[in-house]
């Protein structure tokens, strides 16, 4: 018996993403390609069916009826794909897939993985900076740092605080040698600010350093925490960072902290499933990260598994 044609298993695997993200945007982080890709997937995959698949709601997208069907089967479908290829495969090295948010990533934890890699340990550690969260139940991850308000909690999952890091605006010296005096929030909130993904980030700090009436804020966007600073770095702004991503910079005076502020927004946190908890690699995974983050200046760290 033939079998029926099956759509572009790229576009498949790209709409499978956007179902469980709710996002173009998040599920072209996970896949390692523009939203742009993704989108350009899901349109092609629709013109194949037939069917509209997805629909635009607010800053995401949600699914059609005939959507959430094939969301549900493709799911299944590629849980399947997952068990069979894991089982096949021959033993190795412990391998360690570690999701983390981009910032930390890049500034903070790029330059140490040798102590994961190199002997005694021997770890693969594959590191994926990605706002995205994996689907740890089903075997997408074995870790996953984060960045929250709240320490995560579920049934299934464990979490670690990490540290919680105070955070401030930053400028290079070379930009506040160009611009006028900044001596109160008022004066900061008036120029042109280096955003990530929104506003949102620096309007909360705003309200939490305390300045009520807050205007219209400007400046350019750029989606990450390590860009935002490096653009910081290179003269272009002011952005906003905190003490793990920019210890470094302030040491060595390519950044200056503004203002004198006491703001804290978010901890940073290693989550992992129960289960797995106390498994080796998780375990010294969990060794390394206090290690790294041990000398990151005013930040509290805790330790603590979820109820």
């Amino acid at each position: 018996m033939t079998r029926p044609r099956v759509p572009s298993l790229v576009a498949l695997r790209a709409f499978e993403a956007v179902g469980r993200t709710g996002s173009m945007r998040a599920a072209g982080d996970e896949l390692a390609v523009s939203h742009t890709v993704v989108s350009r997937h899901i349109q092609n995959l629709q013109e194949s069916l037939g069917v509209t698949l997805v629909r635009a709601q607010g800053r995401g997208v949600i699914l059609t009826e005939r959507g959430s069907f094939l969301y549900e089967q493709l799911s299944q479908a590629f849980d399947i794909i997952a068990r069979a290829t894991v089982a096949v495969r021959p033993p190795s090295r412990t391998t360690l897939n570690i999701w983390c948010i981009p910032g930390i990533a890049n500034r903070r934890l790029l330059q140490r993985l040798p102590e994961l890699t190199d002997p005694p340990n021997r770890w693969e550690v594959n590191l994926q900076p990605t706002l995205s969260h994996p689907d740890l139940s089903r075997g997408e991850a074995d870790a996953e740092i984060v960045y929250a308000d709240v320490i995560t909690t579920h049934l299934d999952i464990a979490s670690e605080p990490l540290i919680r890091p105070r955070v401030f605006p930053v400028a290079s010296p070379s930009y506040l040698a160009r611009h006028p005096a900044i001596t109160s929030l008022k004066d900061l909130a008036s120029i042109a600010l280096i955003h990530e993904e929104s506003t949102e980030q620096w309007e909360r700090w705003f309200r939490l350093a305390g300045l009520v009436d807050l205007p219209q804020l400007g400046g350019q966007r750029l989606w990450h925490a390590h860009l935002a600073i490096e653009a910081a770095r290179l003269g272009q702004g002011v952005a906003i960072a905190n003490d793990v991503l920019v210890e470094d910079d302030l040491r060595t005076g390519a950044l200056v902290e503004l203002l004198s502020t006491s703001v804290y927004m978010g901890t940073y946190q290693l989550v992992a499933l129960k289960e797995r908890w106390r498994d080796p690699a998780i375990v010294a995974l969990r060794n390394w990260l206090q290690n790294v983050l041990a000398g990151a200046p005013n930040g509290r760290t805790g330790a603590c598994e979820s109820p």
